[in-house]
C-alpha cells in the first residue's frame, strides 16, 4: 500500500506542476489588430448532421474575415445534411456542398472526407472544421496572423466546450482535464521531438503549399486519432506545428447526453495510449484508485495535501477552458466514476473489435 500512496503522490504533484505550467503560460490564441486578406479554404466533413449544420454556416457567414470560400462535404449522409447546404448555399456565394465519394480501402470517414475537401479547395490556407461548432469574430484573422507569425504548417485549437445537459457535465470536461494536466501545450510548438504532440480534429488550419505536397490527411487514412497523428508527422518532416486553446473564438458541442459522449470519447480513449491496455490501466490505477487508497489510510495531512492539490488543478484547468471551476470542482468525483466507465468501454470494444461511430465500424 506505501508504494501505491507514494507513486499517487507523485503522479499527482507531476500532474499539477504540469498544470500549473499549463496555467502560467496561457496557452491561448491571442486576437490581433493586424488584418489579413489571405483567401482561407474552410472544409467541413458533415455526416447526418442536419441538427447542427446551419449553426455553423450561419456562424461563418457572419464572422468578420471577408476572403474565405466554404466547401462542405456530404459524407453519405441518410438525413437532409446535403439538402440544407445546398440550399443555404444558393443564398450565400462563398459556400458549396459536393457529395463525398464511396469509402474504399482502409480510409476510415472522416480522413477521407478530409482528404477529398483538400482537393476541392482553392485557399492559401485550409482550415478543416466539424460540423457541430460556432465560429465567431477573430477567429480566422487571428489564426492566420499565427500561422505567419510562426511559420507554421500546422495550427490546432481546442475548442471551448457547450454543455448543456448533466450527463456532458460528468464527460466532456474530461478532456481538457486530461490535456492540461499531462501535457505542457506550450511544448508542441517549442520541442522539435515529434511524440510531444497534440492535437484537435474540430479546428485545424494548414498552410495549404505544404498541405497538397505531403496529403496529411492521406497519410494518416486509417488512423482513429489522425488529428494528433498528422500533428506527429508534420514535426517529423521539420515544420512547425502548435496547439493552442480557442479563447472563446470557436466553440462545440461535442455530445448530447451521457451515453453519446462516453461512446464517442470511447472510440479513441486507448488510442492516446497506443493501445497498450497495461499502461492505460496504470495511468487509471495512479488517476483514480490511488486517491480512494489514499483517504482509506485516514491520515488528515495526506487526504488534506491531496485534495488541495486536485482541487487546484481542477480550477486552473477549468478557467483556462473557460468552465465553471465550481461545478466542475463538484462533479470531480463523478466525473471520474465517468472516466473509468468510458475507459473500461473502450477496452470492452478494442477487445472484441465492436467499436461503431456515425454508423461505420473503425
Amino acid at each position: 500500500m506505501f508504494i501505491v500512496i507514494y507513486a499517487t503522490f507523485i503522479f499527482i504533484i507531476l500532474r499539477f506542476a504540469v498544470t500549473l505550467f499549463n496555467f502560467i503560460s496561457d496557452p491561448k490564441l491571442r486576437r490581433v489588430n493586424r488584418n489579413y486578406d489571405n483567401l482561407v479554404s474552410i472544409l467541413i466533413p458533415a455526416r447526418n448532421e442536419e441538427k447542427n449544420i446551419l449553426s455553423l454556416l450561419g456562424s461563418i457567414a457572419r464572422q468578420d474575415y471577408g476572403n474565405y470560400e466554404v466547401i462542405i462535404l456530404d459524407d453519405d449522409s441518410s438525413d437532409s445534411t446535403y439538402d440544407i447546404c445546398a440550399d443555404f448555399s444558393t443564398k450565400h456565394p462563398a459556400f458549396r456542398v459536393i457529395k463525398g465519394k464511396e469509402l474504399t480501402g482502409q480510409w476510415l470517414g472522416k480522413n477521407y472526407a478530409c482528404y477529398q475537401l483538400a482537393k476541392q479547395a482553392k485557399g492559401e490556407f485550409l482550415l478543416f472544421l466539424d460540423a457541430d461548432e460556432q465560429i465567431y469574430d477573430g477567429l480566422i484573422n487571428s489564426a492566420v496572423h499565427r500561422m505567419h507569425f510562426r511559420k507554421l504548417a500546422l495550427l490546432s485549437l481546442f475548442t471551448n466546450q457547450q454543455m448543456k445537459t448533466f450527463g456532458e457535465w460528468l464527460t466532456v470536461p474530461l478532456m481538457h482535464y486530461l490535456l492540461l494536466n499531462l501535457l505542457p501545450l506550450r511544448l508542441v510548438y517549442l520541442a522539435k521531438n515529434p511524440a510531444v504532440a497534440a492535437a484537435s480534429g474540430q479546428f485545424m488550419l494548414f498552410d495549404a503549399e505544404i498541405y497538397r505536397e505531403y496529403e496529411w490527411h492521406k497519410n494518416s487514412k486509417d488512423k482513429i486519432v489522425e488529428d494528433v497523428e498528422i500533428m506527429k508527422q508534420v514535426k517529423a518532416r521539420g515544420f512547425n506545428g502548435e496547439s493552442l486553446l480557442a479563447n472563446g473564438m470557436i466553440s462545440c458541442r461535442m455530445y448530447t447526453g451521457y451515453a453519446t459522449a462516453v461512446n464517442g470519447f470511447g472510440k479513441n480513449f486507448l488510442a492516446a495510449f497506443n493501445y497498450n491496455i497495461f499502461s492505460f490501466l496504470i495511468f487509471l490505477l495512479l488517476l483514480i484508485t490511488g486517491p480512494m487508497i489514499v483517504i482509506m489510510t485516514l491520515n488528515f495531512q495526506l487526504i488534506l495535501m491531496m485534495i488541495g492539490l486536485i482541487l487546484l488543478t481542477r480550477i486552473m484547468i477549468s478557467l483556462e477552458s473557460g468552465q465553471n471551476a465550481t461545478l466542475n470542482v463538484v462533479l470531480h468525483p463523478l466525473q471520474m466514476f465517468s472516466m473509468a466507465l468510458i475507459a473500461f468501454s473502450a477496452i470492452q470494444k478494442y477487445l472484441t473489435k465492436t467499436t461503431v461511430w456515425k454508423g461505420r465500424k473503425i
